[in-house]
């Protein structure tokens, strides 16, 4: 009878919850969370680099792995370096910049190897920001209370939806948005207005958000609450801003869309401008519009993509989930046609209005849901013999059916309904038949 011996590379039992262990980092994953592993056992730790050895409590324990809080730094990593400021949304500035380029190139290696099957991913360097702070064009603050009971308006704590962080110092927005923040949030203060209360749904103030035009220099203030009164004109000439809008909002959920836009002052959209191939086109942005948050980097990535898709003149491209048309009419440059296609209805509007701006007549838009638009649009447009699709990650995102209302993943609804009619608008752009 043989001996039964113990399996030396066992893995040892999940940590539970609550328990602390000691765990060296060994990389990022995506999301910017810390990889380690106590004894085998693989634990996820934020605020963490790559080479750290830390002191983490246990907060959730899975089968395979454990997410986990810091509670002491051991040992810092030699690429460790000072924060610039406390930001809710800056969780790797404590790597150097060019160590933060190394890691993401890593990840997006791991995940084509890993998940792509690639045995030799075709990836090439990372091109850098112009601006790796303050940055960006538009930014969404939270109100909240602080625990002396002050006003306060920063980001959500990671993790958290009922939680607000205070920020004395936002180094991800211009200086001239960071003051705004603080202008408006000393105003409201004065006035003694509440903060909405996410688990009791009581307040009134939900949140703030600025956009900046890098290239314009304008700036648009739009402030979100609840229903209810507000010296809206009062609030309007307090601030020393191109446009102020003020939205009211209904539900429950954490959102800046939607509700009843109100104009104060100045313009309901934001001009802009890209420099694109010695190209320079206009665009007015709707406050509910999507446009790439970072100005700089955007005329980068188009001007890349225009020179990767490599066209000669002669294509016709599809541009799906095109907004206010940023991308259609840099490549319209290059192309015979481009058709674009969005759901936000107003997004579609700015876009032809943007294409009509810029002096561009070969880009057509078209507002509808992707999933339920593209076989009529073909079969409209004729099917083409070349395409160059632009998709987005936002393709996939759960949507509502149009026929049973139930929340599904795009295209996997089980009512099995027929695909809505779809009819041409004046404006030249499309959305479902009313009847």
């Amino acid at each position: 009878m043989k001996a039964m011996t113990s399996n030396p590379t066992a893995q040892r039992p999940r940590p539970k919850r609550g328990e602390e262990v000691e765990v060296t980092i060994d990389s990022l994953a995506h999301g910017g969370a810390g990889v380690g592993r106590a004894e085998g056992f693989v634990v996820f730790v934020r605020g963490v680099v790559p080479g750290d050895r830390v002191r983490a409590r246990i907060e959730k324990a899975k089968r395979s792995f454990a997410e986990a809080r810091l509670v002491e730094l051991l040992e810092p990593s030699a690429d460790r370096i000072e924060p610039r400021s406390a930001h809710p949304g800056a969780p790797w500035q404590v790597l150097p910049y060019e160590r933060q380029l190394e890691e993401k190139e890593r990840q997006v290696r791991d995940a084509l190897t890993r998940l792509g099957g690639f045995e030799e991913p075709p990836v090439q360097p990372i091109v850098p920001a112009v601006e790796p702070w303050r940055y960006r064009n538009k930014v969404e603050y939270s109100f909240g209370r602080s625990e002396s009971g002050e006003l306060t308006l920063g980001f959500h704590r990671p993790g958290r939806w009922d939680v607000i962080d205070p920020i004395a110092e936002d180094i991800l927005a211009s200086e001239r948005v960071d003051a705004m923040r603080e202008s408006v949030l000393a105003w409201c203060r004065d006035q003694g207005l509440s903060e909405y209360d996410r688990e009791s749904h009581q307040g009134f103030l939900r949140n703030l958000v600025v956009r900046e035009g890098r290239r314009t220099g304008q700036l648009q203030v739009r402030l979100v609450t609840s229903r209810g009164p507000f010296p809206h004109d009062e609030f309007a000439a307090a601030l020393e801003a191109d446009s102020v809008l003020w939205t009211q909002i209904e539900g429950v959920g954490e959102t800046t869309q939607g509700g009843k836009t109100r104009k104060l002052t100045g313009s309901a959209t934001l001009p802009e401008k890209l420099e694109l191939g010695g190209t320079t086109l206009s665009f007015e942005i709707s406050s509910d519009a999507f446009f790439q948050t970072n100005t700089e980097m955007a005329e980068r990535l188009y001007t890349a993509a225009a020179e990767l898709a490599g066209l000669s003149g002669r294509e016709r491209v599809f541009d799906l989930f095109c907004g206010i048309g940023t991308i259609s009419l840099a490549l319209a440059l290059d192309s015979a046609e481009v058709i674009g296609v969005e759901v936000v209805e107003r997004a579609v509007a700015d876009a032809i209005e943007n294409a009509k701006r810029n002096g561009v007549d070969n880009a057509r838009f078209y507002a509808g849901d992707v999933r339920t638009a593209m076989r009529p649009l073909i079969e409209e447009e004729a099917r083409p013999t070349w395409w160059w699709w632009i998709l987005r990650a936002r393709a996939f995102r759960r949507r509502w059916c149009g026929v049973c209302s139930r929340s599904r993943p795009s295209g996997s609804c089980t009512c099995r309904a027929t695909p809505p009619r779809w009819r041409r608008m004046p404006a030249r752009w499309w959305r479902p038949a009313t009847s």
